[in-house]
């Protein structure tokens, strides 16, 4: 199955905001339960990520001005993407290889298209498991090959 199947899911889980906007922001985005918000740069293409984890980071040391810090200072800028011409196996592998909760994914211009999920990522292969085993099953008893 190729990601571009998974993008009316992922559509739903995307959360953008400019790079020039500061972390309070992404603080209120990720206060209303998304778990990721895409930065992007002005032209609206990705140029990072922000989790609950950066802000937490930024505030827990915040003083004063300080608290206003720009998105920009505090996104993690290497973020691993996805394309939906991409394969769900291999997306899969990269996002249990490396910890991810969620991947970006992006167009062949780093537009943001939308954020798949490891939940539904799982989901989709299990349902994709079932489906075998169930025409597996059929094949065995001849079901439905008279």
């Amino acid at each position: 199955m190729l990601i571009e199947r998974m993008l009316p899911i992922a559509r739903k889980r995307l959360t953008t905001m400019v790079e020039s906007a500061p972390v309070i922001e992404a603080a209120r985005l990720l206060h209303r339960g998304t778990d990721i918000v895409i930065v992007c740069d002005p032209v609206g293409r990705l140029s990072g990520v922000i989790t609950k984890g950066d802000v937490v980071g930024q505030i827990s040391h915040c003083c004063g001005a300080s608290c206003t810090t720009g998105t920009i200072a505090v996104m993690i800028r290497e973020v691993v993407t996805c394309h939906p011409r991409d394969t769900l196996d291999e997306i899969w592998a990269l996002m249990r290889d490396r910890a991810l909760k969620n991947i970006p994914v992006i167009d062949d211009e780093r537009y943001p298209l939308g954020v798949l999920s490891a939940n539904d990522a799982l989901q989709e292969l299990l349902k994709e498991v079932e489906d075998e085993d169930t025409l597996l099953k059929d094949y065995v008893m001849g079901i439905g090959y008279r």
